[in-house]
């Protein structure tokens, strides 16, 4: 396994922020194991230079946040980090056990929160903050990554700020967030967290690690790095799966099939179908071995006295595995939804800059030409407007609106201009 933060790409800054706090935290416990084998006379006091390497503010804290647009990597550094600190040698070196389960998620000091419905709620989050308040069984640091803390209720991120305000000693938070806006997270949590800003990988980089540790042809790695606009995760699956590549081009096929209201209806309606056929297809393997644990568990198959007893009984659990799943494949049919509208605002991005005589490379090279047939039809204005459509259903969906609603009237608007 390599150095932890190597899959964090194009993030320099962040990396040495990291590394400075990581170097800080061993120091903190060096500290702490020194001064727990003194005797109690000679414990008191502490050296200057003893002070200036335990000293938490040289780097290191309790609760953080990482911030940045979707495929910046606010996940793969939170994990990173919490590697980092784990770390029998305190620099991420990715070889020892600490790195190694804590990057595999395995690491029993080390818990991550993924959301898999529209929201984090507060019976989950106080379960989370009771355990995260455990003294580490490997004697470092208890960590609590929460991904998407954007999704944290208001109740839930009460729960949190009461944990992030009154920390156990050992316990770190790491949150990941679009940005630090109130609409994402609290302002109270964010007050209390030190922030960790990443930035959109540049398609070049993401290109090189491409090609460098996935073996992915260095043109097919620069094609897929620009489609995906600097998102790894996705330019991996554009160069790799070629149903990815063609609900791209079907999604990137919308503009020329806008020739009138029923044409912007039907293109509708064939988005919200892709989209959800591709969450079902994403969930479905995962819903199918919950619900086969489950009833195995509840006794289903048994023969004994009280099985069919058990299994009556266990109606109000498979509701409740249910309703979990549906909550999943909402979300998972809004992301591939999302996506699908971030490739779409691609296009006419492309087309706006190719309007202005912009000097910057398209965004979707193989529709370049559809693009540029665009500009001179809609002119500059005109393509501002469809891709502030996109950017506006985008919006409309992430406060709710229901998508279909949302996406009929994005088609409607892209096809007036």
């Amino acid at each position: 396994m390599a150095d932890v933060f190597a899959d964090l790409v194009g993030q320099e800054e962040a990396v040495t922020t990291l590394r400075r706090a990581a170097d800080s935290a061993a120091a903190v416990l060096r500290a702490s194991a020194g001064t727990a084998s003194r005797p109690v006379a000679a414990a008191a006091p502490a050296g200057p230079a003893e002070v200036a390497t335990a000293d938490p503010g040289a780097g290191m804290t309790h609760a953080w946040i990482f911030t940045g647009p979707p495929g910046s990597g606010r996940s793969v550094a939170a994990r990173a980090f919490a590697a980092a600190l784990q770390c029998v040698h305190g620099t991420g070196c990715g070889e020892c056990p600490g790195c190694h389960t804590t990057m595999t998620g395995t690491h029993a000091d080390v818990r991550l929160v993924v959301p898999e419905g529209l929201s984090i709620g507060v019976n989950e989050m106080r379960a989370l903050v009771l355990r995260a308040a455990s003294t580490p069984s490997g004697g470092r640091w208890q960590i609590v990554i929460i991904e998407d803390a954007d999704r944290l209720t208001e109740a839930a991120g009460n729960a949190l700020l009461k944990a992030i305000e009154e920390p156990p000693p050992r316990t770190v938070f790491l949150l990941c967030a679009p940005s630090t806006h109130p609409d994402d997270i609290s302002v109270t949590i964010r007050s209390r967290c030190r922030l960790v800003p990443l930035r959109q990988p540049p398609a070049g980089a993401v290109a090189e690690v491409l090609a460098r540790r996935d073996g992915i042809a260095p043109d097919v790695a620069g094609w897929a790095a620009a489609a995906a606009q600097g998102h790894v995760g996705r330019a991996r699956r554009l160069a790799r799966d070629p149903e990815a590549r063609q609900r791209r081009d079907a999604v990137l096929a919308v503009p020329r099939r806008l020739t009138g209201v029923g044409a912007a209806f039907d293109a509708a309606s064939a988005l919200i179908e892709a989209a959800e056929a591709e969450a079902a297809a994403s969930v479905a393997e995962i819903d199918e071995a919950e619900r086969a644990a489950l009833q195995t568990a509840l006794g289903a198959g048994g023969t004994g006295r009280g099985a069919a007893g058990a299994i009556r009984g266990a109606a109000g659990q498979l509701k409740d595995l249910e309703k979990r799943q549906k909550s999943r494949a909402t979300r998972a049919q809004r992301d591939a939804l999302d996506r699908a509208l971030v490739d779409l605002a691609g296009f006419y991005r492309d087309a706006l800059t190719m309007a202005l005589r912009a000097p910057v490379a398209p965004v979707h090279t193989d529709t370049a030409a559809v693009a540029e047939a665009g500009a001179q039809k809609w002119d500059a204005e005109g393509a501002l407007r469809r891709l502030e459509a996109v950017l506006e259903c985008r919006a409309a969906i992430e406060a709710n609106v229901k998508p279909r609603i949302a996406v009929e009237a994005m088609m409607l608007a892209l096809w007036k201009g």
